[in-house]
């Protein structure tokens, strides 16, 4: 049998603004065009390589209410793609969702025009899909979970939160096995969904997050009536199933949001799925560059050459850059902030220069403070002497720990 080759991608949140300035080409703020141009790349991809269906797993926009001008730019986009006969299946992520259960959702604008070759998958359904090469393929979709919905029953209403996570969790696992009970065995078959699964390691989601999370065990998906899961919501890429079938692939964000992904490759997924075998591959994205500058100059006899030559050594060229500065008390007055900044002209912004002072955290920590202790113990001592709650403590250390060990 043929492969189909599928384009997937997720979490594109048009409408981030931050670290961005106004685009004096368009008007739009630069971050905003920055996701969007990342988009027109995986489009532009999806045109001229054959790509016979494209899966967007969910999140479109910033906000549930996306201004009118976010909302034509995304529509242009896909359209290239609809008028070139290329399904494209739109899941409905949580930041597409309204704020109350009976509105339109941010993209269900497609499914009111009824606009040929889009399918808005706003609930749990195996949709049969006639491909550009007018091959037959088979895609499940389940949405981002909605809560209220799930859990509308009376029954439900005395239980503990951790109770109703559980029940979620639940609730959402019998949907997808009865969605793999429906499909047909000769066809290939590809499940979409837009929620966070158990061992996947998460990214910068968390700080765009809207509402307690829904995990779904990797067990669940990893069922052999699917030949390929694609997934959105948490913007780190990776791959769930170690090699096995089906590959269980997180495609990532498009752009980087913030520092927490300077290092994480950002691109869409290519899928040549046929049935029982699919080869899938990640292509990355030109997504902006953020750089962070670590400067240690409390043993330079010039600091401030010492920071500028640090700044000197980095390619911070339209860059997102942050700086950070270690120095002692008796040299804060010998950089100077203009000339620091300065020699920081050729990033695109410069999300902050900070200074951290050596006697500043001498002090917070008091005579238990050692150059001997790993950074997690002075992390654990910091926040006892702020007083910190003990299991408010194991769960800083336990992000602190991911962070920490993070490849590079």
């Amino acid at each position: 049998m043929t492969s189909i080759r599928i384009l997937h991608l997720a979490d594109l949140h048009i409408g981030m603004e931050n670290y961005g300035q106004i685009d004096p080409a368009t008007g739009l703020n630069g971050r905003v065009m920055d996701f969007l141009r990342r988009f027109s790349e995986a489009v532009d991809y999806a045109l001229e390589n054959e790509v016979d269906l494209v899966i967007f797993a969910g999140d479109a926009y910033k906000s549930r209410d996306p201004n009118s001008t976010h909302r034509r730019e995304f529509a242009r986009r896909i359209k290239r793609l609809a008028d070139a006969g290329i399904p494209v299946v739109l899941l409905v992520g949580n930041h597409d969702l309204p704020a109350q259960e009976r509105r339109a959702s941010s993209i269900d604008i497609f499914r009111t025009l009824e606009v040929p070759n889009i399918i808005v998958a706003g609930q749990d359904h195996l949709y049969r899909i006639t491909t550009r090469r007018g091959e037959a393929i088979q895609v499940a979709t389940v949405p981002y979970p909605i809560r209220q919905r799930l859990l509308a029953r009376d029954e439900y209403r005395d239980k503990t939160i951790a109770e109703l996570d559980a029940l979620v969790q639940e609730l959402v696992s019998e949907n997808i096995r009865a969605l793999a009970a429906q499909v047909d065995p000769t066809l290939p078959a590809v499940i979409t969904g837009h929620f966070s699964v158990s061992d996947a390691k998460l990214g910068s989601e968390r700080t765009v997050m809207l509402g307690r999370d829904v995990v779904v065990l990797k067990s669940v998906l990893a069922d052999p009536a699917w030949d390929y899961v694609a997934l959105g919501h948490i913007h780190r890429h990776q791959e769930l199933n170690r090699g096995q079938h089906p590959p269980i692939v997180y495609s990532g964000s498009l752009e980087r949001i913030d520092f927490g992904e300077e290092r994480e490759t950002k691109g869409f997924v290519v899928a040549d799925v046929s049935r029982g075998h699919t080869d899938w591959q990640l292509y990355p994205v030109a997504a902006r560059r953020f750089v962070t500058i670590r400067a240690d100059v409390r043993q330079e006899p010039d600091p401030l050459a010492a920071v500028l030559e640090s700044i000197h050594q980095q390619n911070i060229a339209d860059a997102i850059v942050r700086l950070i500065i270690q120095i002692r008390a008796d040299q804060e007055g010998l950089v100077h902030d203009a000339q620091v900044r300065n020699a920081l002209k050729d990033a695109y912004f410069v999300a902050s220069v900070s200074k951290e002072v050596e006697r500043s955290y001498r002090q917070r920590l008091g005579s238990d403070w050692s150059q001997d202790l790993t950074p997690a113990e002075l992390l654990s001592l910091y926040l006892k002497r702020k007083d910190t709650p003990p299991e408010r403590i194991e769960v800083l250390l336990q992000y602190a720990d991911e962070i920490l060990n993070a490849p590079e």
